[in-house]
């Protein structure tokens, strides 16, 4: 299958899953997030805020608990300008606006620095067992990931397991470390 493909079938498979679906996913992912990371060494995480109308994953609950239980770690959040993909330190949901894609993003706060960022939480569609993944085809996760450091680890988080079929990559294709879904943690062995 084409990436086109792989897009149109697991949006198709996202679409079908119910709001309550999609919440109690959401809650399984995040509770396997801090079952199986180490937070320890995590000074500065980045995290995707969920578009609800394509029905992502809801990344609130972690945000949540970060703050609560880890008041020393510094969230980053993106921001769409100009095609290109900004970071804000996440201070509360009153900086945030709803953007004209449907996702929130901040409209004022302290740029993120790139560099400081530990870990990335990664939105997908599909991943195969490799750590390919399939997002919404715009590449602003592989040119943000590609700017990152080489230590950084990333993270992707998905409704689904593994695409059975392998997913075919580009140079530019950033690759994650791990991915996070309801049923657990899916290592892989990136060559």
């Amino acid at each position: 299958m084409t990436k086109k493909e792989i897009r149109k079938m697991y949006m198709s498979m996202r679409h079908a899953l119910s709001t309550e679906a999609c919440e109690s996913k959401s809650r399984q992912i995040s509770n396997h997030f801090f079952s199986f990371v180490n937070l320890s060494n995590i000074k500065t995480l980045h995290t995707f805020l969920p578009i609800v109308s394509k029905k992502e994953v809801n990344t609130w609950p972690i945000i949540e608990r970060l703050q609560k239980d880890f008041p020393l770690l510094k969230i980053s959040i993106p921001k769409i300008e100009n095609d290109s993909m900004i970071n804000y330190y996440f201070e509360d949901k009153h900086q945030l606006k709803l953007s004209s894609w449907g996702i929130e993003e901040p409209i004022s706060g302290e740029i993120a620095s790139t560099e400081k960022i530990d870990l990335v939480l990664v939105p997908l569609l599909s991943f195969d067992n490799q750590g390919n993944r399939v997002g919404y085809g715009k590449g602003f996760y592989d040119r943000f990931l590609k700017a990152c450091r080489s230590d950084c680890k990333k993270v992707g988080l998905s409704f689904f397991e593994a695409n059975r079929e392998p997913i075919s990559s580009d140079a530019y294709d950033i690759k994650v470390d791990f991915v996070i879904t309801p049923l657990g943690k899916k290592d892989f062995v990136i060559a």
